[in-house]
């Protein structure tokens, strides 16, 4: 890896290279977390199945609150301070699990999620900025990083948990160690105050792109991926321990999902640049997905082979889409746009997603309605996959 800068020593280069690859560890672990071990969450708490599908909701809508938040605060404080900043919010977040209140459960995810916000925003512009000829390699990087740490934390908090009798609360907060730790690595580039690049902090026109039913495949794509995939990290451990796995396989099998997100980033990547189009990738990868679900539901015993082939699709439909948004565009204005779009309707589709479940399963009393309306919405992103995977473009003017 070469230096980002003439100026950086080898030393701090690599204390950059760690620090971001260590805020990437923060930006999903503190949230998939919750999915093994949310019985327990349910019996201290006394919570409904909508009100436990909250906790992962919540951090969706921080999200689309606070992504404005931080491109604000970056513009005041530098990419180094906010992102500072967002580590801070998650460390604050996560201790506050210590405190045994329902509202703070809630406030807390909320803290956490508005740091995992900050960091989504503003990483990827630090990475532009820093490494320009390898942003591919970096964000390869640093979703595999966020992939092994989610799913390495969500294999080892059953056990954690039952440690010595430490419990769920304390194995949550554990993590907060990883955070506690990203923060002093971090700590030196706060003598640095720079701005987001020039991608994430323009206007954008806001006019026609919604209009154009290339945006609506594409944003469609996005949007039903994170819906379907936000499901699954709310619910996968109950619909495994439903189907006879106990609690500490379904964590196991929780962060095999999750680890299985992140391999598409070193397939698909150089794949994706000698395409003509995307169209038969699309529909396999959604194929793939389609079965998996299903899979969970009729064939349970071969549930190692279906939270990978689960993992392996979410995590290839959201590089696929996102690169449709570059792939489809003329300038960065146009991609900006678009990636607002979809970043609009796709969280706001993943929002609706674990709290309906939940709502669902309560209703039917079964996991079976939950995982047909997952291989459905995977069916649904398949045809927008392929719809926005053709070798076409917007329109110049929208």
């Amino acid at each position: 890896m070469h230096s980002v800068s003439p100026t950086r020593t080898l030393l701090s280069s690599t204390l950059l290279i760690l620090g971001i690859f260590l805020i990437a560890a923060n930006l999903r672990a503190p949230i998939t977390g919750i999915g093994p071990v949310l019985d327990q969450m349910i019996e201290s708490f006394h919570l409904s199945a909508s009100q436990a599908g909250m906790l992962t909701t919540l951090p969706l809508l921080a999200f689309a609150l606070a992504s404005p938040l931080a491109t604000a605060l970056a513009k005041r404080q530098g990419l180094e301070i906010s992102l500072f900043i967002a580590l801070l919010l998650i460390a604050l977040g996560l201790g506050s699990r210590f405190i045994d209140s329902r509202l703070m459960l809630y406030i807390g995810t909320a803290i956490i999620g508005i740091g995992i916000a900050i960091g989504n925003v503003l990483l990827p512009s630090l990475i532009k900025r820093d490494f320009p000829h390898r942003v591919a390699v970096m964000t390869s990087g640093y979703v595999l990083a966020m992939g092994i740490f989610s799913g390495s934390y969500s294999a080892l908090i059953i056990p954690l948990s039952a440690y010595q009798d430490i419990g769920w609360q304390v194995a949550l907060v554990c993590f907060g160690v990883i955070t506690v730790f990203s923060i002093i690595v971090w700590l030196p580039q706060l003598k640095n105050h720079s701005k987001p690049t020039k991608d994430l902090t323009q206007k954008t026109s806001k006019g026609k792109i919604w209009h154009h039913a290339l945006s609506w495949h594409i944003t469609l794509c996005l949007g039903l991926n994170s819906f379907f995939t936000y499901i699954i990290l709310a619910w996968l451990p109950n619909i495994l321990m439903e189907t006879g796995h106990n609690p500490a396989q379904a964590g196991v099998l929780h962060g095999v999902f999750q680890l299985a997100t992140a391999i598409p980033g070193i397939i698909l990547i150089p794949l994706l640049a000698k395409l003509k189009d995307q169209r038969l990738l699309a529909l396999a990868l959604a194929f793939l997905g389609f079965t998996s679900s299903l899979g969970l539901l009729y064939f349970a015993e071969y549930a190692l082979v279906w939270s990978i082939g689960l993992g392996f699709c979410s995590g290839s439909l959201f590089i696929l889409g996102l690169s449709y948004v570059s792939l489809r565009t003329h300038h960065s204005g146009q991609a900006a746009s678009l990636s607002g779009m979809a970043q609009c309707v796709g969280y706001s589709l993943a929002a609706i997603g674990p709290m309906l479940a939940g709502s669902l399963h309560t209703f039917f009393d079964s996991w079976g309605a939950i995982l047909w309306l997952c291989s459905l919405s995977i069916f649904l992103c398949g045809i927008f996959g392929y719809l926005g995977g053709r070798d076409i473009a917007l329109d110049k003017d929208v």
